[in-house]
């Protein structure tokens, strides 16, 4: 058996390529896969609602509960599009669900996973913007509102922040940031660092066995990266 980590498929319409190289990719998993790591933002914009409110993700969440009845545990790490997961995860998939950064014991490794939205500390603008948007009031608010509002204003902010994602790569050096964040983790006992966010795929050793491991997912937009970790084993790789 195996387990599986993905972030960062942002999807938004099933007819998108993404959309269905994921479905595909989450098909391959059928009995086979103990655990499938979600590091947060498979959607362009999700918070949970009683009833499912964004029909055009049926298919990706009927995939997803065809995967927990055949045994597939789901733990899913909250992004920065999706947050507030909902009872669809918390009970329909019994997924666990992470609000934030948490440290799990996989075959006796302490791994740190993430999204990777709060790895850069010195952004003080998402900072904040992240605590209103995750706070409950956020929540009780979006809830209220009309579903086509809450999807023209998702929509609205996705734009914003896709015209904005150049000049943060501009502006900071995302590879030092993940490396300098995933050494403090390694100082604090952790033998594994795994995050997504960052759209930028790549797996780094730094002693000879698989032991401080730094990970990063890239994204199921045009990459199709993901890790897989087999009889403690950790690899990234490709889907096609």
């Amino acid at each position: 058996m195996r387990r599986i980590f993905i972030a960062d498929a942002h999807l938004r319409n099933e007819a998108d390529d993404n959309y269905r190289m994921l479905l595909r990719f989450l098909s391959t998993l059928e009995g086979n896969t103990e655990t499938l790591y979600i590091l947060g933002d498979l959607f362009e914009f999700w918070i949970g609602s009683p009833h499912t409110a964004f029909p055009h993700y049926q298919p990706v969440l009927e995939q997803l509960l065809r995967l927990a009845q055949l045994g597939t545990r789901i733990v899913y790490f909250e992004g920065n599009h999706d947050f507030h997961m909902g009872p669809y995860f918390t009970e329909t998939l019994q997924a666990e669900v992470h609000p934030g950064p948490a440290i799990i014991n996989i075959d006796g490794k302490r791994v740190f996973l993430c999204h990777g939205d709060q790895i850069n500390h010195r952004d003080y603008g998402y900072t904040l913007l992240r605590a209103v948007l995750h706070s409950h009031v956020s929540k009780l608010m979006i809830l209220l509102a009309p579903v086509a509002l809450t999807s023209f204003i998702a929509e609205r902010m996705s734009r914003q922040s896709s015209r904005k994602h150049g000049s943060r790569r501009l502006r900071w050096d995302y590879p030092a940031i993940i490396r300098r964040f995933a050494r403090h983790q390694f100082k604090r006992g952790c033998d594994t660092v795994i995050c997504g966010h960052f759209h930028m795929p790549f797996i780094e050793r730094s002693g000879s066995d698989d032991d401080g491991i730094l990970l990063s997912l890239g994204d199921w937009i045009n990459q199709y990266s993901y890790a897989e970790l087999v009889d403690g084993h950790l690899s990234l790789r490709v889907f096609s």
